[in-house]
């Protein structure tokens, strides 16, 4: 039995929860697809995410845009914003957190698809794009655009 077939009981939906220490300790939880077998796409937006430099330990700011198709669950939004808080104190390059994120998140929650679109602010004058995807969208999926313009300075 996958996780996906136990009955699900969030931890965090209705409760005082602090935040994670750090994103291994992060909980996430998941809920029944009120929706199970309908083809739609679930968007998520963090416009102020934040994690360490692993060389400076100065903070990178970015604007991740999540996007997934549900299977059985979909991942319940108060446990996703405590896991992605607990980012603030992890150091990572902009390519591990953006991809490890899209990875556990398809892990663990089984959608048919997931996206993830990390849009980082520039560190040292460049400014690094990182985005990862499960595969192939589904057939008759429809994806829009991420919204996010690339990083253009004052001009």
């Amino acid at each position: 039995m996958s996780d996906t077939d136990k009955p699900v009981s969030p931890l965090h939906l209705g409760q005082t929860s602090a935040l994670p220490a750090s994103p291994e300790e992060a909980v996430l939880d998941y809920v029944s697809n009120p929706r199970e077998g309908a083809l739609y796409l679930v968007r998520f937006a963090a416009p102020e995410f934040t994690s360490l430099c692993p060389v400076t330990g100065q903070p990178d700011f970015a604007h991740l845009v999540i996007d997934y198709a549900p299977g059985k669950t979909i991942v319940e939004s108060k446990s996703l914003k405590l896991f992605l808080g607990a980012f603030r104190n992890h150091d990572g390059f902009h390519e591990d957190v953006t991809v490890g994120i899209g990875q556990r998140l398809f892990a663990e929650m089984e959608p048919q698809w997931l996206r993830i679109g990390g849009y980082w602010y520039p560190r040292g004058g460049i400014p690094i794009d990182v985005f990862w995807q499960s595969g192939k969208p589904p057939e008759g999926l429809w994806l829009p655009e991420q919204g996010v313009p690339s990083y253009r300075g004052r001009g």
